[in-house]
């Protein structure tokens, strides 16, 4: 279990994306929907002496070193193309498939690297991480230099090891425009559902291989407002691992905190999509749809995921 994201978020459907929220240090809110409206604009940001400073290498995608002199201190935002890509370019208001990683600007150590699913919208996302992806052509890396005021300002991120204060070092690889896939209907080697005395969920996974597609079993269909892909939702959860049906999080016991579709991983997000409030139900998602199809630093990448879920909440952006 990865519990490097913000204190009582949905650890482990969010991956890396709960962490470059803006509002979402440790301790931090939630963040209320935005219009399309505030997203009209790119964020003015221009190569400084310190972005192109910085050296990187690696594949693109994958998990890549950033090399540079620490401490690094910065005062304004910074960021580099390192590789421009040859796709159509980012826009405000796009939801954007992402590798990000980031160093710490004091020690240079590396904090994480995880793909990420970025909605470029003004006050949705920290600057810092906006920078990253917003307005590049796909297929672009970038080197991003992110003092305190753009990320975690004072406050710093304890749960990811950093300082108040301190400046980020952030490498973007700018993958793919997102869309939502299209659930089909889960049929054959469903999980068993059972619940305890409490309502908490037991999910027994089958003796069959996963399927490579992503499926959804309804249990229990609600009559709430429908689930957009604009909404904020607040749902209960647990997830399993298929292969060794090991219950990786979830938040059955804990207070649910309210997410975005498009701040979750894009198997889970798309479950919810069209689900109406007081909705039960099961997915499985494939790596693709979930953490990748490498090894990430929570364990979950290259793993076929089940969750169980309970929607209990949906409201739309002004």
């Amino acid at each position: 279990m990865n519990r490097a994201l913000r204190r009582g978020a949905p650890i482990a459907l969010a991956s890396v994306t709960a962490l470059l929220l803006a509002g979402c240090a440790a301790g931090g809110e939630t963040p209320e929907p935005t219009s399309t409206d505030a997203a009209a604009a790119c964020l003015e940001v221009e190569a400084g002496e310190q972005s192109d400073a910085i050296e990187v290498s690696g594949d693109f995608g994958g998990t890549p070193t950033a090399t540079f002199e620490a401490p690094l201190e910065a005062e304004e935002l910074q960021r580099t193309i390192v590789t421009e890509g040859d796709g159509d370019p980012t826009a405000p208001g796009d939801q954007v498939s992402a590798q990000v990683t980031a160093f710490s600007g004091s020690t240079g150590e590396q904090l994480f690297s995880q793909p990420a699913t970025l909605e470029l919208v003004e006050g949705t996302l920290y600057d810092g991480f906006r920078a990253g992806a917003d307005c590049v052509p796909v297929g672009s890396r970038v080197v991003t230099v992110a003092p305190a005021s753009s990320i975690y300002g004072d406050e710093g991120n304890e749960g990811i090891g950093v300082a108040p204060g301190e400046t980020l070092v952030i490498v973007t690889d700018v993958q793919e425009l997102v869309e939502l896939p299209v659930p089909g209907e889960w049929t054959e080697d469903v999980p068993t559902v059972e619940y305890d005395a409490d309502g908490a969920p037991t999910v027994t996974i089958p003796d069959a291989e996963p399927s490579d597609e992503l499926l959804v079993a309804v249990l229990e269909e609600g009559d709430g407002d429908v689930v957009t892909e604009n909404d904020t939702v607040t749902v209960d959860y647990q997830g399993v691992v298929w292969e060794t049906g090991e219950v990786f999080d979830q938040s059955f016991g804990n207070t649910p905190v309210p997410f975005s579709i498009s701040g979750v991983i894009p198997g889970f997000g798309a479950a919810l999509v069209g689900q109406p409030v007081g909705t039960k139900l099961l997915v499985t998602i494939p790596p693709a749809l979930g953490y990748g199809e490498e090894e990430s630093s929570n364990g979950l990448g290259g793993q076929t995921l089940v969750f169980y879920v309970e929607i209990t909440e949906t409201r739309t952006g002004d």
